[in-house]
């Protein structure tokens, strides 16, 4: 069994320094890699960038990140990121990874993600071009996710997660209000999902929101953000992917740890 250990939107700066380094320090009892589905800092900075870092460091899991909204707030999404990286952690955009533990290859493909809403009430790439721009942004961080899910799919891993800020889909954001859905996700990636497979998906974002769904095509989703979760990480318990095994088969024998 892999242990996934997940939360996003712990939104760190200066005066959170080590609150949750005791929780991540237990990690090697409990998981094989944790997952930080953005949204780490507040306003996006170096120095509160620097804060999670020493979070993470030298952690006895692989940590692998993507970046969220606030993470982007200061415009400098390219020294936040690096800073995550010289702590260690793999941090993604349009890229996937792979990690060991356990004798398990664990592949993550990552995007922050973007807005657009859902099938029915989605926005349009129509009209002025700043609505172009918002509604292909968000199609290009799809395919990004697209591409790095086929790309694991022909590495031969035991298992496929699908790390996200914004959510694939309308039920993990079940508590927020109707009007802002189209700000907390869009349905593309969710068809990313579903086109390329995946036997998990995990985001943040939606602090309001439902920690359960699932995309059309059956893949779990599960919002980590951590209002959601209301603990330093959850743990989700994937299995070995056999070697002849279907996704369909690998998602019947999903199970968690509650």
């Amino acid at each position: 069994m892999i242990r996934i250990a997940a939360v996003g939107d712990i939104h760190m700066g200066p005066d959170s320094q080590g609150v949750l380094r005791p929780a991540f320090e237990t990690l090697p009892e409990c998981a094989d890699l944790l997952l930080l589905a953005g949204d780490l800092t507040r306003h996006g900075t170096p120095e509160e960038m620097r804060v999670v870092a020493r979070e993470v460091q030298d952690l006895s899991v692989p940590v692998v990140a993507v970046l969220g909204n606030h993470d982007h707030h200061d415009d400098r999404p390219d020294e936040v990121t690096a800073v995550l990286r010289d702590a260690g952690a793999h941090v993604l955009e349009g890229q996937s990874t792979v990690v060991e533990s356990g004798g398990a290859r664990i592949g993550v493909a990552g995007t922050k993600g973007f807005g657009g809403g859902f099938v029915g009430r989605c926005a349009g790439e129509f009209g002025e071009p700043v609505m172009k721009e918002f509604v292909r942004h968000s199609r290009r961080c799809a395919d990004g996710l697209r591409a790095a899910l086929e790309q694991l799919g022909e590495e031969g891993c035991d298992a496929r997660i699908a790390l996200t800020h914004y959510s694939p889909v309308a039920d993990t954001l079940a508590g927020e209000p109707l009007e802002i859905y189209p700000f907390l996700g869009s349905y593309l990636l969710a068809e990313a999902i579903d086109t390329a497979g995946a036997d998990l998906a995990v985001h943040g974002h939606a602090h309001a929101g439902t920690e359960h769904g699932m995309t059309s095509g059956g893949v779990r989703v599960r919002n980590v953000a951590q209002p959601v979760i209301g603990r330093a990480f959850h743990v989700y318990h994937l299995p070995v992917r056999e070697p002849a095994a279907t996704g369909a088969a690998t998602q019947r024998a999903f199970s968690e740890l509650t």
